[in-house]
């Protein structure tokens, strides 16, 4: 397959945590689990203070098609039903379960009966499971294809090519077996004849796993990629494992694609065989402010300071503290913010690594364009968005920035190009709603003319 030039840059490596086996951490005193750790509908509680729940247990169905189910991770009572402010700025439900420390299973935990592809789906959905690579789409929504016939390649996300980020690297290492399970339940029900592993090649350990794996499974291969960030970004992955490109406003399946995170398959494999729902998730806590960095088993609504506080605590005062890795991380306020789903890192950095440097004048030099994954041209996005040009805005494609921040990490210039194209598409979607809200407003006028007219008639 001869592509043309891959654009990306190449970050630190920083995987520090890579050889280090995931410990699980004491169970905390309590737990706060929000209703929305997952792209759509919250879910909707069915808990009420004084509850006693059990690990396992579901305390929220799903809030609609797509939407996600959410489960005790601790067992114990619930304390509060209340709103809390989430890292997008968003208030939203959180249900805290003060923990007993005993972690008993909730009784009614059961494998459930998978017979068919319509029962895979629906197990799917039960599990609870989001993509836990970080972006939170329901994964039931995802795998239920409409029409089987579409997939030419399942393809399997092991790249995780954020600097400091290992939990998707111990899936790989220390769960083969499930992710070999969940390939098998693809083949099965989503009828998969290609399966493909897309691994970066700075992962020697995780691709000879992964070849290992299979080599005793048909229709499956193992692709070790050049280790290019955004290796893993969704788009980038299925063009560098297939050749095929995602058309602008399409899905992977229009590409004849499904992409699925490897933790997210080896989560679904272990439900399906175990009853378990999600309750739990490995995380990387690293950063330069993190006296001890690990991979972390915890459960899900744990605290990130319960978290650092098991890896030591802090060895100097964190400047800027995070949820994933630090190109497409999202920074919180304080360390009362809960583990969620879709967490796979937590990251403290020293004030020296957190102060962002002042930016200059652009000097046009290109490097942005050269970068860009998706080959857009961040410099004429700023421009046009100062001058609140939507026209050229949707010219220069500017919704299909994924926001990974390859044209900032190189601009000599230092300039707030990920942000300034993150409000891009804030003002392409205002003026599409304004537009479809003029639209809707004349629709009405007119049926209420005609309406008059008939009335007349």
């Amino acid at each position: 397959m001869n592509l043309p030039k891959l654009h990306g840059v190449h970050v630190p490596h920083r995987k520090n945590t890579a050889d280090m086996a995931p410990v699980r951490m004491p169970v905390p005193p309590s737990v706060t689990i929000p209703m929305n750790m997952h792209i759509g509908a919250p879910a909707e509680c069915v808990v009420k203070v004084g509850d006693t729940v059990k690990v396992g247990q579901l305390i929220a169905k799903a809030g609609g098609f797509v939407s996600s189910p959410v489960y005790a991770s601790v067992s114990g009572k619930v304390k509060k039903i209340d709103d809390m402010l989430m890292s997008s700025g968003r208030f939203m439900k959180a249900v805290t379960i003060e923990s007993d420390g005993e972690q008993t299973p909730f009784e009614g935990i059961a494998p459930p009966a998978v017979t068919d592809f319509p029962s895979f789906i629906n197990a799917v959905r039960d599990s609870g499971v989001v993509g836990l690579g970080g972006a939170g789409f329901p994964t039931a929504v995802k795998l239920g294809v409409k029409d089987l016939s579409q997939i030419q390649a399942v393809i399997i996300n092991g790249a995780e090519c954020e600097p400091y980020v290992t939990s998707d690297t111990r899936t790989m290492l220390d769960d083969a077996e499930w992710i070999g399970k969940g390939i098998a339940l693809l083949q099965k029900y989503l009828l998969a004849k290609r399966v493909v592993i897309g691994i970066e090649s700075n992962k020697p350990q995780c691709v000879k796993a992964m070849q290992a794996l299979a080599g005793g499974m048909t229709g499956v291969e193992v692709m070790a990629l050049p280790p290019l960030y955004p290796q893993g970004g969704e788009k980038v992955l299925i063009y560098n494992t297939t050749g095929r490109i995602v058309p602008e406003g399409k899905l992977p399946l229009d590409a004849g694609a499904v992409v699925i995170n490897c933790t997210t398959l080896a989560a679904i494999a272990k439900y399906i065989e175990t009853g378990m729902p999600l309750v739990e998730k490995v995380v990387t806590v690293d950063g330069s402010a993190v006296a001890e960095p690990k991979n972390v088993i915890a459960p899900i609504g744990a605290s990130m300071q319960a978290l650092f506080d098991f890896c030591g605590g802090f060895k100097s005062d964190p400047g800027k503290v995070l949820y994933g890795g630090p190109m497409m991380g999202i920074a919180v306020p304080n360390t009362d913010f809960p583990v969620m789903k879709n967490t796979n890192a937590i990251l403290a950095m020293d004030e020296k690594d957190a102060t962002l440097p002042e930016p200059t004048a652009c000097i046009r030099c290109g490097s942005c364009v050269d970068a860009c994954p998706l080959r857009l041209m961040p410099a004429a996005i700023e421009a046009a968005y100062n001058k609140r040009n939507v026209d050229k805005l949707r010219a220069l494609h500017a919704n299909l920035c994924m926001e990974c921040g390859c044209c900032a990490f190189v601009c000599p210039a230092k300039r707030m190009l990920v942000q300034t194209n993150k409000l891009a598409k804030g003002l392409i979607a205002a003026d599409n709603a304004a537009k479809k809200a003029e639209a809707d407003r004349k629709a009405k006028e007119a049926a209420e003319k005609a309406e008059k007219e008939a009335a007349v008639k």
